[in-house]
């Protein structure tokens, strides 16, 4: 049972720098959250955890070796998760100007929990690294020999993280200090935000 500890507490390690790096689903819960506050934001950090339900799931059927190494999967992968983020970031660019200070949390443009689960799940389902990553933590930690228990109990483990370091994300996005400092430029900072994800899809459907 010591070894299930050991792979606990590394995969914990490894998954917390994986979920603090900066990527598209750090940008996109940004962006929602200053938008449409609090609770959207949770929700939107509900849907990008959901996401790694799916990457999980393949990796314990043994095809996240066999995903990374197939060039057109990865490529269609890319592309849709390339033409997704971009999609996102014009979303972004094109909005209307939003002071978050106060922000749109009442207003009838709030989207409703599930589109802001939707979005998140889609930014981290079409994220063409996430199989890369998997089947690095598979090589370093996960075996399919491993029980399904040990399996299950590191699943939820990982989407645990993944959700609390998103809840601390939004809260501290959230805080009224924070939007108040921001105040009127939120819709510089929106475009900004949505240039980095436009950015980052034209980087995927270029790279190789």
């Amino acid at each position: 049972m010591s070894e299930f500890w050991q792979g606990w507490w590394l995969i914990g390690a490894i998954h917390l720098l994986a979920a603090a790096s900066p990527g598209p689903d750090f940008l996109f819960a940004t962006r929602h959250t200053l938008r449409y506050g609090r609770g959207s934001g949770l929700w939107c950090s509900f849907g990008i955890t959901l996401g790694l339900s799916v990457h999980l799931l393949y990796s314990l059927l043994g095809l996240a070796a066999l995903i990374a190494a197939s060039e057109g999967i990865m490529s269609a992968i890319r592309y849709l998760g390339g033409g997704y983020l971009i999609y996102l970031g014009i979303k972004g660019v094109r909005a209307r100007s939003v002071n978050f200070e106060h922000g749109v949390a009442e207003s009838a443009s709030k989207p409703k929990p599930w589109k802001s689960v939707a979005l998140g799940f889609g930014c981290n389902l079409f994220n063409p690294k996430a199989p890369l990553y998997f089947l690095s933590l598979f090589t370093v930690v996960l075996s399919p020999c491993m029980p399904l228990s040990w399996w299950l109990g590191y699943g939820v483990w990982i989407m645990g993280l993944q959700m609390g370091w998103f809840s601390l994300l939004v809260y501290g996005i959230s805080h009224t200090k924070v939007r108040r400092m921001l105040g009127r430029f939120g819709g510089w900072i929106e475009r900004l935000l949505g240039g980095a994800m436009i950015f980052l899809g034209l980087k995927l459907w270029v790279s190789r």
